[in-house]
């Protein structure tokens, strides 16, 4: 029997936070157990292992960054809607280490269709629109955008640019300014 208000919702939220301490990878039920103070295998009847809880945080993770995301791109277009998005992601990796993390575990082709990775796609080709890309193009631009942002945030998490001037605000609007200019003057085949 599991202690009263063990629930699966308040196991993934309390993973999630976890994972923002003491980074994704350290989280598992055990874990999970000590800070519920309860036997591991009572939390067995909520989360099949510690697999199924880091998808359940990942998918939270891509919620959540969908709802940021959306809420930020409302009314806007253009380069402001690219930057907008750029923020949300990099604000949420800094505000949310763990959880950042965990939005770029793999998940298996099912659970990755039914999660809010498609509306983070559907998102970003929405401001892709706006450059008049065609959807072949849009899908490399989609990928070169993730890239971007997923690359320099790592970078900047990682401290890869603490030791260097100018200081890393200044080069992410240089980049969401080349990332404009590019997609405005995407080349043709």
């Amino acid at each position: 029997m599991t202690r009263q208000g063990v629930t699966p919702e308040r196991l993934v939220r309390a993973g999630a936070e976890l994972a923002d301490e003491v980074g994704f990878d350290a989280v598992t039920v055990s874990a999970l157990a000590r800070q519920f103070n309860v036997k591991v295998p009572s939390l067995y009847s909520h989360v099949r292992n510690s697999h199924d809880l880091k998808t359940r945080i990942a998918l939270l993770a891509h919620q959540e960054l969908a709802d940021l995301s959306a809420a930020a791109l409302a009314g806007r277009a253009g380069k402001d809607a690219l930057i907008a998005l750029g923020d949300v992601y990099r604000d949420y990796a800094r505000d949310h280490p763990g959880r950042y993390a965990a939005a770029r575990m793999r998940l298996d082709p099912q659970t990755a269709a039914a999660s809010a990775g498609p509306r983070h796609s559907q998102m970003i080709r929405a401001i892709l629109r706006g450059y008049h890309l065609s959807e072949t193009d849009q899908t490399h631009a989609v990928r070169l955008i993730g890239s971007t942002f997923h690359g320099y945030i790592s970078l900047e998490l990682a401290g890869g640019f603490d030791h260097s001037s100018p200081d890393s605000q200044q080069s992410w609007t240089r980049i969401m300014d080349g990332l404009d200019a590019l997609l405005r003057n995407w080349p043709t085949e």
